[in-house]
């Protein structure tokens, strides 16, 4: 409770990430996540969810700054070495956005050979928003004992 999350989700192979987003909505609903601490902004694709979540976690919006942000995305192998490409950046630059920030960034990226794995796996999105709420509490609890020491 109390907690401003963002969510940045890439628009492509969006019927994946839809899914990765319907439930990590659901999960922070049943954690009782108000509907205005939480905002989703939508990207082109995984590739560009770095810069969004970067910004994310450091935008000074009117909501306030970001406690924890959830990147969403999925990446599908094809025929080429594009997959390998988007999904090792994607992840390197989600870890240097939350390094950067110190904002705590969960990655919910799906690397998948198919459709169907993706579909399989949307449960991924709610252990996404676990990983950020439990980072968020940390980070909140070394605020508060560096305040007190």
């Amino acid at each position: 409770r109390g907690l401003r999350v963002r969510i940045v989700a890439a628009q492509w192979n969006e019927r994946g990430v839809e899914r990765l987003l319907a439930g990590a909505l659901e999960t922070l609903r049943v954690r009782g996540a108000a509907a205005a601490d939480v905002e989703v902004w939508w990207v082109p694709g995984s590739f560009e969810l770095p810069l969004a979540a970067r910004w994310a976690a450091g935008a000074p919006l009117a909501s306030g700054p970001a406690d924890a942000v959830i990147a969403l995305g999925c990446v599908i192998r094809g025929e080429t070495a594009h997959f390998d490409y988007v999904a090792g950046e994607a992840a390197s630059g989600l870890q240097l956005a939350g390094l950067e920030t110190g904002v705590p960034v969960s990655v919910g990226l799906l690397t998948v050979d198919t459709l169907e794995q993706a579909l399989a796996r949307a449960g991924k999105g709610a252990e996404a928003v676990r990983a950020a709420l439990e980072m968020a509490d940390i980070f909140g609890q070394l605020r508060a004992h560096a305040k007190s020491a």
